[in-house]
């Protein structure tokens, strides 16, 4: 039960800090409107760092706080079915919650912001070019790079590192691949980061919101969860796991 709270809790932490810093570059009157994809890529990363060490605090070791990252490391024998999906299922609460406090805490902006797109953008990713193949092949590309590079960090290879270290290197992965790779779809790279607010804007009462485009949000869960399994694959090829 510990790391289902340590799940739910971590998950909600990324959220708040990273749709936090959506909300605080894009929505109007927004002391840091303006700031740009780099502070949004920064605020990701850091999102992650501390999602990972509130997981780990609140009785989850693991810390996945991404159904993607816990699929493989299923594949490897860290959980059992049920455990997984379980798991799973509280990052995915722990994204709405998080969703849920963003919206609290610019309650004022949704009002005065008058795209609807960009109220959206706050919750959950979006292409820039709306193409279902290559938005597909972006998030699967993105989420090996993450789900890969987490095996390269902590594989024997490598050696073991110092208590504590491992989140801040996770949470590099994730603003690099912002920097890199993100401007194509958002870099979900993680289903309960896109679905969990997703379901938070499609339930909550956003002045003005428009809908919350369901006929893309199946690619945000679908192409992490493959391209975890990819990252797997190509891990135990290279002998990472």
């Amino acid at each position: 039960m510990t790391n289902l709270l340590g799940e739910f809790l971590g998950t909600m932490v990324l959220i708040i800090f990273g749709s936090g810093v959506v909300a605080n570059v894009l929505l109007k009157e927004s002391k840091a409107e303006g700031a740009g994809w780099t502070a949004i890529a920064t605020g990701w990363g850091f999102g992650v760092i501390l999602g990972v060490f509130t997981a780990i605090a609140a009785g989850a070791p693991q810390a996945d706080i991404n159904p993607a990252v816990t699929l493989a490391k299923t594949l490897i024998g860290v959980y059992d079915v049920p455990h997984a999906i379980t798991t799973m299922f509280a990052q995915l609460l722990g994204g709405i919650a998080g969703g849920i406090v963003v919206w609290l805490a610019f309650l004022p902006h949704w009002k005065v912001t008058e795209n609807k797109g960009i109220k959206l953008a706050v919750f959950c990713t979006g292409p820039a070019i709306r193409n279902t193949f290559a938005n597909f092949l972006s998030e699967v590309i993105g989420t090996i790079m993450l789900v890969f590079l987490i095996f390269a960090i902590f594989s024997k290879q490598v050696g073991g590192l110092a208590p504590g270290f491992g989140p801040y290197l996770v949470g590099i992965i994730v603003w690099a691949i912002g920097l890199s790779l993100g401007g194509a779809t958002g870099y979900a790279i993680n289903p309960a980061r896109d679905l969990g607010p997703r379901i938070a804007h499609a339930i909550l009462p956003i002045a003005g919101k428009g809908d919350s485009d369901w006929g893309y949000a199946w690619i945000p869960v679908v192409a992490p969860l493959i391209g975890g399994v990819l990252a797997f694959g190509i891990a135990r090829g290279v002998g990472f796991v």
